[in-house]
């Protein structure tokens, strides 16, 4: 069954409707149970996050994740010192902007603000600077409030 047909089958549930017919279904159906209807929701919601995972990643580029072999960081190496843009040498690759300007930071090739991604092998957060310390004041915020009520 493809996972779009599974998720329109799942709606009719939770509607409580026949999948087939489109009719009501019986008033003292199992479906119409809180609990069965919760696990219903639960399965909709973990369907409709797989079939976004699956679409974003058949967006990415055919290398993604791949190991980089000596060869092809060699290449990548000869290209970027021939003057070639992380740009271009993304698609040559078929690897992500942020890969490539990764692993020339990880050769000495680039540093941290050449870079137009952020994050990368060094653990820094794709959130802007404002954010990430906004999310780490955060818990303490809440602690603080819970210790007062």
């Amino acid at each position: 069954m493809q996972p779009s047909r599974a998720v329109e089958v799942l709606n009719a549930l939770i509607h409580g409707l026949d999948p087939l017919s489109g009719e009501p279904l019986p008033a003292g159906s199992v479906l119409h149970r809180a609990e069965v209807l919760r696990a219903l929701l639960s399965a909709h919601d973990a369907l409709q996050q797989a079939c976004a995972r699956a679409q974003r990643r058949a967006q990415l580029p055919d290398n993604v994740g791949r190991p980089w072999s000596k060869a092809e960081q060699a290449e990548l190496l000869a290209a970027y010192k021939d003057g070639e843009t992380p740009v271009a040498l993304a698609a040559k690759h078929r690897r992500t902007l942020r890969a490539i300007e990764a692993r020339l930071e990880r050769l000495g090739l680039l540093r941290p603000e050449q870079r137009k991604t952020r994050g990368g092998f060094s653990g820094v957060s794709d959130a802007p600077p404002a954010r990430r310390a906004a999310r780490a004041r955060a818990p303490a915020a809440r602690r603080t409030r819970r210790a007062r009520h």
